[in-house]
């Protein structure tokens, strides 16, 4: 049996003048769960948070919180909380003052609000900081603090707008693990916007990969990682090599590709459009699929044998970042580039720029998406 839905919307759309912002947009998320908006700047996924609160109006389309209709509902009517990038904290009062702010203004009772206040800090691993004031705490603190002030109020939904964006690299990081347990935790269904794909892989249940108004996909994040739909969700979700070219040939679900920069890749198509001798395609190879190995043979593109692509290639660059070091192999006659992801089996700890690799990987690590049906 499937669970309950939080929230659900069908063929949302807004526009301002002649500009359509959310282009037909449907989700459903369930309750309790953690569901991720995912997409760059200007893509309308800011547009979609505000409809859900409240504070912009749909031009058509249904949305129920609760299978109840909130179009013309205001949003001090919605069971709706939101926590913006700049926290808006009130640095006079103290935490408990915080949290307690907006069940003073539905006056409620001292007792009540006493014992709501110090369930919740608790709730958020903050049991004994209701005596201080907001300067006293971490940025990640705070944080805590400003969902604290949220979830007292009890909210079907949380709705989060890129809560990280302004904390350091490192406690982003360390927020993105706590964020994830506290929703877990406490149980209360989290809507989160974020233009960083990091989080919202990291931490979500499903993932909405938002570009131009409309959903891409909607997925689990191994499903958009390993198993993207187009080709702006494969170059976007992830880092990724990418490349263009023509169709050659087709087998099946197989494609020979002359690349545009020369040489050529055999590919498995991406989705259920067929691909045609003659097309236009994009292609796309994640660093970690490929495989490494010292080489002794001239440089040379990318060419097929054995179910594999096999690319001999001058090492032109080295990235080391720990267990995420990757190296950049160059084809010095087509300037083709592939970035690889080093194995940690410590043979690569001495490789250096301009010494000989071949590169090889199996034929459905490589994915097609045609350009015809970007455009369409």
């Amino acid at each position: 049996m499937s669970q309950p839905l939080d929230l659900e919307c069908r063929d949302l759309v807004k526009t301002f003048d002649s500009f359509i912002a959310v282009d037909n947009v449907s989700l459903q998320v369930q309750q309790g769960s953690f569901f991720s908006i995912l997409g760059p700047s200007g893509c309308g996924k800011t547009t979609l948070l505000r409809m859900l609160a409240g504070f912009l109006e749909p031009t058509s389309g249904s949305l129920d919180i609760k299978g109840k209709s909130m179009l013309g509902v205001p949003p001090n009517k919605r069971p709706v909380n939101m926590v913006f990038q700049h926290l808006a904290l009130f640095p006079m009062m103290s935490v408990a003052e915080n949290v307690a702010y907006g069940l003073k203004r539905r006056k409620m009772a001292t007792s009540e609000i006493e014992h709501r206040v110090k369930d919740v800090l608790e709730r958020v691993s903050l049991p004994d900081a209701g005596s201080k004031s907001v300067d006293q705490l971490s940025g990640g603190q705070r944080q805590r603090v400003a969902i604290a002030r949220s979830l007292v109020l009890e909210p079907t939904l949380l709705l989060l707008d890129e809560p990280l964006g302004a904390l350091d690299l490192k406690l982003r990081e360390h927020m993105k693990v706590e964020l994830k347990q506290l929703q877990a935790q406490i149980g209360t269904t989290f809507v989160y916007i974020t233009h960083d794909q990091s989080e919202a892989l990291v931490m979500s249940d499903h993932v909405a990969v938002m570009n131009h108004g409309k959903f891409e996909q909607v997925g689990t994040p191994q499903d958009l990682y390993y198993h993207p739909h187009t080709s702006f969700v494969a170059g976007f979700v992830g880092d990724t090599n990418r490349w263009s070219g023509r169709i050659q040939s087709v087998s099946g679900d197989q494609a020979m590709v002359a690349l545009d920069e020369g040489g050529e890749i055999v590919v498995r198509k991406a989705s259920d459009t067929p691909l045609n001798a003659g097309e236009d395609v994009d292609l796309f190879v994640r660093p970690e699929a490929i495989s490494i190995e010292r080489s002794d043979g001239e440089s040379n593109i990318t060419h097929f044998e054995d179910g594999q692509n096999n690319f001999v290639g001058r090492v032109t660059n080295l990235f080391f970042d720990g267990a995420n070091s990757r190296v950049e192999v160059i084809d010095e006659q087509s300037g083709h580039k592939v970035l690889v992801t080093l194995p940690q089996t410590g043979a690569f700890s001495d490789l250096a720029s301009g010494e000989m690799v071949q590169l090889t990987w199996k034929i459905e690590k490589s994915r097609a998406y045609s350009k015809q049906l970007q455009a369409s």
